[in-house]
């Protein structure tokens, strides 16, 4: 097993500013250590060099032995792969070669371009390096991760798959590969909350050293042994989990700003008595030597310049205001969405915060779609009650029609001129990003323009698919701050444990189809743990018949 160790690294994209330098820490064999930082600071930019697909400009980095990595959209660009062609990606290099190499030579033969020579050299260069015994892994990670059987990843569509179990099967497969070094980004995106669960105990128990990006922070406070921090102008390392991170960061601020302030005390009394001996040196030739050397000794003092001072926080100010409306603002009567589930029965109140839970793939995006009238329900009618005006956010911030649109023009749509338009942008952090098209900004950069857009637009009803996934920290800090002063009705779809201790009640379709409404977040978090529990149950109320 080998650790990580990162020198002074540098990077700016082509045609583009720095995006990070003066990067250094290291990661020792074994740790569990997480990259945090604001949205667009380059923390995948990182993975991806330390993983050999980008080069750094400056810097050194050492990742010895065998490194696998997984990308955070993994699975989700090109749903008419195979599952093998997806799980290749992720393979050992020599192995991920060979096996390309191979699915091509298969498709020339079948398509009778070769003759079947080429093919048979592949299959030989395959085996000799591994490739049955990878195939056997495939397998089993296969059984323990998806739902419906596979009986066979050659043939089987990557689309075939929800998102959680493309990652899940992945993520199985990469923790139980024995690899010296895992890079992994987002790990948690798509993972409903038992099996966010699951990786938190399959990391823990993992041997391998492990460097990821995430924003889940119950993930982080359970998972990570150390915290590499990017900001300022480099980066920082805080040597514990992240349940201490924001103490550890207090902390650091006021030593930063102490010692900026000595600097500048320091600075200041040098250059006094650098003033007062020149004045006596003025007067009397025999100070002439003393005034030369406080000149040198405070000419040194300014020239080594002042320690880093405090580095200032994103400020991201979200301004949810919402409006008033009836009293019963959503009324839910016998809804059925394909087969989903069973037909249910609820109403939401004005003002009520409701989290729809469950395991993936039993129609929670798709009941949030029927609520925002984008699909019809099955069965069952959804009204909407007087004075009500409903927004949507996007899990994947799909929105074509911000596509190929600068974030400027996008916010100055809904606001009355260009300086208005900036200062809002200035402040959701995208002031610098204002000129940037829809479609080259990063994924948190996305979701925080299409949450400025929910303010600007002034909705009283609030429908968020997956609304944490892709901000900061301090990003979804500051939503969830603005969601409890919003003067409005809040229904979302969330794995983000931090975010749903926020909501009011929660409702929860299980594997089977029922719909269960769950009065707090405890009583939540236990019928995810075991929809059978006894004492969850009890609690809960059946919304279908």
């Amino acid at each position: 097993m080998s650790g990580i160790v990162v020198s002074d690294l540098e990077y700016a994209p082509p045609g583009a500013d720095s995006l990070f330098f003066d990067i250094s820490f290291g990661v020792a064999p074994g740790d569990h250590a997480a990259i945090v930082g604001a949205n667009g600071v380059g923390k995948s930019t990182i993975l991806r060099i330390l993983s050999g697909e980008l080069s750094p400009d400056e810097g050194e980095f050492a990742v010895d032995g065998l490194v696998l990595t997984m990308t955070q959209d993994v699975g989700m660009s090109r749903p008419d792969d195979t599952l093998r062609e997806m799980l290749l990606e992720v393979a050992p290099p020599e192995l991920r070669t060979a096996g390309k190499t191979l699915v091509a030579a298969e498709r020339a033969m079948t398509a009778g371009e070769d003759d079947g020579m080429a093919y048979a050299e592949a299959l030989t260069v395959w085996g000799d390096l591994g490739g049955y015994d990878l195939e056997v892994a495939w397998a089993s990670a296969a059984e323990r991760s998806v739902k419906s059987k596979v009986d066979d990843v050659n043939t089987r569509k990557v689309g075939e798959l929800s998102g959680g179990e493309r990652k899940r099967l992945v993520l199985d497969l990469l923790l139980n590969a024995g690899a010296d070094i895992l890079l992994l980004d987002e790990p948690d995106n798509y993972l409903d909350i038992p099996t966010r669960v699951w990786l938190e105990e399959q990391i823990t128990a993992c041997p391998s050293t492990i460097l990821m990006v995430s924003h889940d922070r119950s993930l982080l406070e359970r998972v990570a042994t150390k915290i590499v921090v990017l900001e300022g102008s480099g980066c920082w390392v805080h040597g514990g989990s992240y349940a201490t991170f924001g103490e550890a960061r207090e902390q650091r601020q006021a030593r930063l700003g102490d010692a900026l302030k000595r600097w500048n005390d320091e600075e200041r009394r040098l250059h006094k008595h650098m003033k007062i001996m020149k004045a006596r040196a003025a007067q009397n030739f025999k100070n002439a030597t003393k005034a030369n050397a406080a000149e040198t000794r405070w000419e040194k003092f300014v020239k080594a310049g002042p320690p880093p001072p405090p580095v200032r926080d994103q400020n991201i100010h979200v301004k949810l205001r919402g409006a008033d409306s009836a009293r019963r603002v959503l009324d839910l009567r016998d809804v059925a969405i394909d087969d989903l589930f069973f037909a249910f029965t609820d109403e939401v109140h004005f003002g009520e915060r409701v989290g729809l839970i469950g395991p993936n793939g039993t129609g929670k995006s798709h009941l949030l779609r029927a609520l925002a009238g984008e699909i019809s329900p099955s069965e069952g009618t959804i009204g909407l009650g007087p004075r009500t005006s409903v927004g949507t956010f996007t899990q994947i911030n799909d929105r074509p029609d911000f596509l190929g649109r600068e974030a400027v023009e996008i916010a100055r749509e809904r606001v009355a001129d260009d300086e208005k338009a900036m200062k809002s942008l200035a402040r959701y952090g995208l002031n610098a990003h204002a000129r940037q098209e829809f479609d080259t900004l990063s994924g948190g950069q996305k979701a925080r323009l299409e949450v400025l857009c929910l303010e600007l637009e002034g909705h009283n009803v609030l429908l968020l698919d997956e609304p944490t996934d892709n901000l900061d920290i301090e990003s979804s800090e500051a939503l969830e701050q603005a969601l409890d002063g919003f003067e409005g009705t809040v229904v979302a779809v969330s794995h983000d444990r931090t975010f749903l201790q926020n909501l009011d009640r929660f409702v929860m379709i299980t594997d089977d189809g029922e719909v269960f409404e769950l009065p707090d977040y405890d009583i939540a978090m236990q019928a995810l743990a075991d929809p059978h529990a006894v004492g969850a149950i009890r609690l809960a109320k059946r919304l279908t018949a």
